[in-house]
């Protein structure tokens, strides 16, 4: 489970914005930011630095699932 519609939300981002930034669709960007699909790694790490956050930032704790 990922933070990143949380993320967006709190930096005032919208998806169609992130999709075009990482050159992916955004049903794929809304499908990370619904939790129905999850980034491979590599792209997780893309969305931080994009967004200018720690990876860590972008995932739940376990506590939280």
């Amino acid at each position: 489970m990922n933070r990143i519609k949380e993320v967006l939300e709190e930096k005032g981002i919208k998806q169609v914005w992130l999709a075009d930034k990482l050159g992916k669709s955004f049903n794929t960007i809304n499908g990370y930011v619904q939790n129905r699909n999850q980034p491979s790694l590599e792209v997780l790490y893309e969305i931080a630095e994009i967004l200018n956050v720690q990876v860590k930032e972008l995932l739940l704790d376990r506590e939280d699932i």
